[in-house]
């Protein structure tokens, strides 16, 4: 039997560097087609090809005509992209995979645990009404012609390259300083964080899966935190109790207008996941990775590069116009 052959549009992103490192490592053709700028690089053994995706005769001569047992897109966001991968490879592919959102569920949602079918709904965020609309049309191209999509449903996942917190390294740099951060609503809500490698598990069982076509899963873990634990645990990897003051989620957007959306339309809310549907279809899917173990290995990667300790002037002024 021949190996499984993926396409990842993308796949040196957080959850796609993960996913394709172990799609590859359970013997899967892997090639990923991205415009070679990522800071991660590719994993061993997986196939670069590099264009731009919106350059189509680019993608044409990269791809040469080629078909894959799966294409999975990692970085398609509006329904005009979605569109775009439909006229491409529709009859070229046995599946599609779409990375939706769980920020696409109804906010606030109205019980928990969330599961496949909470409502979608989200007045709040363009980004999630963006990943809505992009469902809504891969469904009508399944009902109405079998198009094999599937869709994929994270929240907020992370790995060693990337702070989970509202922030990012700014919000570190100010704990290890010893200033003071902003923390939305009481920082008692409820969150959910999943590391990539845990996501990854999930992701590469639905590959070639027929279990999955036409099918949407939600992939998480299940470790649930207040945010006031993200930033203590966070704090202490890096070396420093956190001192935290509040602010209600509107008055930060309203103070920062480029995030409308984020916090109301988001992290705001309490969420906890169930995971059953993806546990019956992939029944080796169980995360391990707590952000106590992770935070340390974040904090000691962001340390062993520089580069990566990135404070960024405009959130150092949010904070201060929040905290004035």
């Amino acid at each position: 039997m021949s190996a499984t052959k993926v396409l990842f549009i993308g796949g040196t992103g957080i959850i796609s560097s993960a996913a394709s490192a172990l799609a590859a490592s359970r013997g899967m053709e892997v090639t990923l087609l991205n415009r070679g700028t990522s800071r991660r690089d590719p994993a061993e053994g997986v196939e670069v090809l590099t264009a731009d995706i919106d350059d189509a005769a680019a993608v044409d001569a990269a791809l040469a005509g080629r078909e894959f047992d799966v294409v999975a897109d990692m970085i398609a966001f509006t329904p005009d992209q979605v569109q775009r991968d439909i006229d491409r490879f529709e009859g070229r592919t046995g599946q599609y995979v779409f990375i939706s959102s769980a920020s696409a569920y109804q906010k606030p949602v109205a019980r928990l645990p969330i599961t496949e079918s909470t409502p979608l709904r989200n007045p709040h965020w363009q980004y999630s009404r963006d990943k809505i609309a992009c469902e809504d049309l891969l469904t009508t191209a399944y009902r109405d012609r079998a198009f094999p999509v599937t869709v994929l449903r994270p929240s907020h996942t992370y790995d060693r390259w990337t702070i989970p917190a509202f922030g990012g390294w700014t919000a570190i740099d100010r704990i290890r300083r010893g200033e003071e951060i902003i923390v939305h609503g009481d920082g008692t809500s409820l969150w959910t964080l999943t590391h990539a490698s845990d996501f990854a598990v999930g992701f590469a069982g639905l590959l070639g899966n027929p279990l999955a076509y036409g099918d949407t899963f939600q992939i998480t873990s299940d470790f649930v935190y207040t945010w006031n634990e993200i930033y203590g645990i966070l704090g202490r990897a890096a070396g420093a109790e956190p001192r935290i003051r509040y602010a209600t989620s509107a008055a930060i957007e309203a103070a920062a207008p480029e995030r409308a959306g984020q916090l109301t339309g988001d992290m705001a809310h309490s969420v906890v996941f169930d995971n059953t549907k993806i546990r019956r279809i992939v029944p080796d899917f169980a995360p391990v990775v707590p952000l106590h173990t992770a935070a340390r290995e974040i904090i000691d990667w962001h340390d062993a590069h520089p580069e990566l300790q990135r404070v960024d002037p405009a959130m150092n002024a949010l904070f201060d116009r929040l905290l004035a």
